[in-house]
C-alpha cells in the first residue's frame, strides 16, 4: 500500500503541475484525466467547493532551498533497471487488440437471434405492470450470451425474429444494486430491430492500409507496432530510472523540515488526485481509502516526501544552472496553447498554476540531467523474473517454517 501511495505522490509532484495542460472540451472544461480535481490554480480548492490560498513558501521559488537541504552525491548514482523489451506475446496481444477494435460487422437478415449475435433492441421493463426507472431503452445493441444483462434476459431473446416483440420474464437478483427492483419479478417487452454478428478480421495487407502507421504490408505493420510498443517501454524504463535516481538522492541528502505550506499543498494535491482516481471506479474518497488500506498518516508522509523531492531538485537546478526563466515558460505556453484548445496564451495562462508549471519545467530539466549522469545497469527481464521468483520462494519457506500463513490477500481496485 505504501507503494500505491507513493505512486499517487508522484502524480502530485508531476501530474498536478501539468494542471491545465489537458485539451479544453467544448464546454470549456479540461479533458485531461483527473484535471477536474487536479487542476491547481493556487486558489482553487482541492475538493472543488472552497478556495485555498497558498503562501509563497508553498513553491520552491518562494524559499531558499539551501536552508532546507544539504545535497549528497547526485551525479553517477548507480541504479539497476529492467531493460525495455517487447516480447512476441506482447506484440501479438497489441495486434489482437487492434483487430478487435476493427471487427467485421455482418448484418443477419435470414434467421432468428442466436447465442453470440448482437441484437439491436427496444425494451421496456415493468414490475407489477408499472414501468421502473432505468428499465427502458431504444436502439440498444446487446451481445447475446455476454451476461451483461440480468440472468434470463438474453436467453429469452434466443429464437426471436427481426421485428418480433416478445415478453421476457426475469427476476432481479437479491444482490442487485437497485433496492427498488432487487429480488423482484419483472417483465420486459422487447422488440428486435435487427441482428448482426461481429468477427475478428485477419491481419492482411489490405487491412493494414486502413490502420494507423501508413503501412502497406503486414510485415511493415508488425514492425510499426513493435516500434510503437518499444518506444513506450523505453519511456517507462527511463521514467523508472529517473524516479529511482531521485529517491537515492533524497535518501542521501540531509533535510530540515519542509515548509508547512509546501507540505499542505502536496497533501491537498495527493488527496485531490486520489479522489479523481477513486471517482474513475465509482468510489468516494473515504471508501477508496478503506479499500486500498491507505491512511491519513500515509498521505501526510507522502506529501512530506514530495516536498523533499521538489526541494532537492531545485537545489540541483541551482547548482547546475538548470532553472527555468519566465521567457522559457512563455515560449512553452505559446507553443502549446493552440494544441490544448485555447484561443490565446493569456486564456491558457488563466487555466494554469504558473508557479507550478514553472516548477514542472524545472523538474523535467533536472530529471533529464540526473538520467544522463546516472550509472544505469540494465538487466534482462528473465533475470529480474528469476530473482523475484527466488525471493518469493525464500520468503514462503521462511513463512512456512515460522508456522505462519502465506496467503494474506490485499484487495485493491483495478
Amino acid at each position: 500500500m505504501r507503494k500505491f501511495i507513493a505512486t499517487i505522490a508522484v502524480l502530485a509532484l508531476s501530474a498536478s503541475v501539468l494542471a491545465g495542460c489537458g485539451k479544453k472540451a467544448d464546454n470549456g472544461e479540461s479533458t485531461q484525466a483527473g484535471t477536474e480535481n487536479s487542476t491547481e490554480t493556487g486558489t482553487q480548492a482541492e475538493n472543488g467547493t472552497e478556495t485555498v490560498e497558498y503562501g509563497d513558501d508553498a513553491y520552491v521559488d518562494g524559499i531558499n532551498v539551501a536552508d532546507y537541504v544539504t545535497l549528497g552525491e547526485y551525479k553517477g548514482i548507480e541504479v539497476t533497471a529492467t531493460a525495455p523489451e517487447v516480447s512476441d506475446e506482447y506484440l501479438q496481444s497489441y495486434i489482437d487488440y487492434v483487430l478487435q477494435s476493427n471487427m467485421v460487422t455482418t448484418d443477419i437478415t435470414d434467421r432468428a437471434v442466436q447465442n453470440g449475435d448482437f441484437a439491436n433492441i427496444d425494451y421496456e421493463g415493468k414490475i407489477d405492470g408499472v414501468a421502473f426507472d432505468g428499465g427502458t431503452a431504444q436502439g440498444y445493441d446487446l451481445e447475446i450470451g455476454s451476461g451483461s444483462f440480468i440472468p434470463g434476459f438474453e436467453d429469452g431473446l434466443i429464437g426471436a425474429e427481426i421485428g418480433e416483440t416478445r415478453d421476457v420474464k426475469v427476476t432481479f437478483p437479491e444482490s442487485y444494486p437497485g433496492a427498488d427492483v432487487a429480488g423482484k419479478d419483472a417483465v420486459f417487452t422487447v422488440t428486435v430491430n435487427s441482428i448482426h454478428t461481429e468477427t475478428i478480421p485477419e491481419l492482411t495487407d489490405e487491412l493494414v492500409k486502413g490502420l494507423e502507421g501508413n503501412c502497406s504490408t503486414v510485415e511493415e505493420y508488425r514492425q510499426y507496432a513493435y516500434d510503437l510498443l518499444m518506444e513506450d517501454e523505453q519511456s517507462t524504463h527511463d521514467s523508472n530510472v529517473q524516479m529511482d535516481v531521485l529517491a537515492k538522492i533524497v535518501e542521501g541528502s540531509e533535510f530540515k523540515e519542509p515548509p508547512a505550506e509546501m507540505v499542505k499543498r502536496y497533501y491537498d494535491r495527493i488527496k485531490a488526485n486520489m479522489s479523481s482516481y477513486a471517482a474513475m471506479y465509482g468510489y468516494d474518497l473515504e471508501s477508496f481509502m478503506a479499500a486500498t488500506g491507505s491512511s491519513e498518516e500515509q498521505l501526510q508522509e507522502s506529501a512530506e516526501q514530495a516536498s523533499k523531492e521538489i526541494i532537492a531538485m531545485k537545489a540541483i537546478a541551482d547548482a547546475e544552472n538548470l532553472n527555468v526563466t519566465d521567457e522559457e515558460v512563455d515560449e512553452e505556453l505559446a507553443k502549446n496553447a493552440g494544441d490544448y484548445g485555447y484561443d490565446d496564451v493569456e486564456e491558457y495562462k488563466k487555466a494554469l498554476d504558473l508557479k507550478g508549471y514553472k516548477e514542472y519545467m524545472m523538474t523535467e530539466k533536472v530529471l533529464t540531467f540526473l538520467f544522463d549522469n546516472a550509472s544505469v545497469t540494465d538487466t534482462q527481464p528473465e533475470e529480474t523474473a528469476s530473482e523475484e521468483t527466488t525471493q518469493t520462494a525464500e520468503t514462503e519457506t521462511e513463512t512456512a517454517a515460522a508456522g505462519e500463513t502465506a496467503s494474506e490477500t490485499q484487495t485493491e481496485t483495478e
